[in-house]
Parts: C-alpha cells; sequence; structure tokens
C-alpha cells in the first residue's frame, strides 16, 4: 500500500508542477507559442544555459523591468536559438537568427538588438523562419504571462 501511495502522490505532485508552469503563452504571427518566464536577474542569467533541448514549438520569454539596449549570448548554451527583441509596446524590433551554441565560456559573443528593448523572445533556430516573422509584429501575452509582465505595486 505504501509504494502504491507514493506512487500517486508523487504523479498528483508532479502533474500539479507541470501544469503550474504550463500556462504561459504569448503569440506571434498567429502562432500560439508555450513559454517558460524568466522575469528576474538570476532566471534572465541562467535562460536556457545547459539544456540539452527546448521542446518544439516552444520558448522562453525575458521580461526586463524597464526598455532598454539588449545584449543576449549563448554562454553554456548547447542549442542553437533564434533571439526576438521586442520594444515596450511589444513590437518585433529586432532579430538574431540561428544563432549557433557557444561553449567558449565568457569568450562567447553578444547578440545585440538594433534599438532598445524590454521584452526578449528566444526560439529553437529556424522557428523565426518558419513563421516568417518580420519587423513590427506585435507580441501578445497570455494571462501567465501578462501577469508576470505587470509592474510591481511594492
Amino acid at each position: 500500500m505504501f509504494k502504491r501511495s507514493t506512487a500517486l502522490v508523487t504523479s498528483l505532485l508532479l502533474t500539479g508542477c507541470a501544469s503550474a508552469g504550463g500556462d504561459a503563452w504569448v503569440e506571434l504571427n498567429g502562432t500560439r507559442i508555450p513559454v517558460e518566464i524568466a522575469d528576474d536577474d538570476a532566471e534572465r542569467a541562467r535562460g536556457l544555459m545547459y539544456r540539452e533541448t527546448l521542446p518544439a514549438g516552444h520558448g522562453m520569454v525575458f521580461l526586463h523591468d524597464e526598455e532598454a539596449p539588449q545584449a543576449y549570448w549563448m554562454k553554456n548554451t548547447r542549442i542553437a536559438l533564434d533571439i526576438l527583441y521586442f520594444s515596450g509596446e511589444r513590437r518585433l524590433i529586432s532579430q538574431q537568427r540561428d544563432v549557433p551554441p557557444c561553449s567558449a565560456g565568457d569568450r562567447c559573443p553578444p547578440y545585440p538588438s538594433d534599438a532598445p528593448a524590454r521584452y526578449v523572445l528566444e526560439l529553437n533556430a529556424g522557428d523565426a523562419n518558419s513563421m516568417q516573422l518580420k519587423d513590427g509584429m506585435t507580441l501578445t501575452f497570455g494571462p501567465g504571462v501578462q501577469q508576470a509582465a505587470a509592474p510591481s505595486t511594492d
């Protein structure tokens, strides 16, 4: 009985954890993309480092407190990515496509935005091309991302 109960509780806990993070999505050019959210310094610094894969059709959205020039790099990132930069109004302002993985540590090159950005979306390399993304397109936040992006009232 103990083993069965433990397995059931473990299964319920894992399901709860998976669904807790599974509600966040963004939409871009008519495509809804489930995303992980990086909304603090530690999460933004780690990003997709050390990950072997990013599930197909998924991404990570980085929420910055202010609109400013952004530069992302691929330090310890093992998967090729498209890095998309968005203004505070969530307009696509800059794209770095097919950015290769980098294992050169602090010697990895930066990939800057062409203009100040507040939001960054990382997708698997090739997704921006498949989605036919063009500068000026609008990023829509689903409720999970909208809530995370809301200004703090502290």
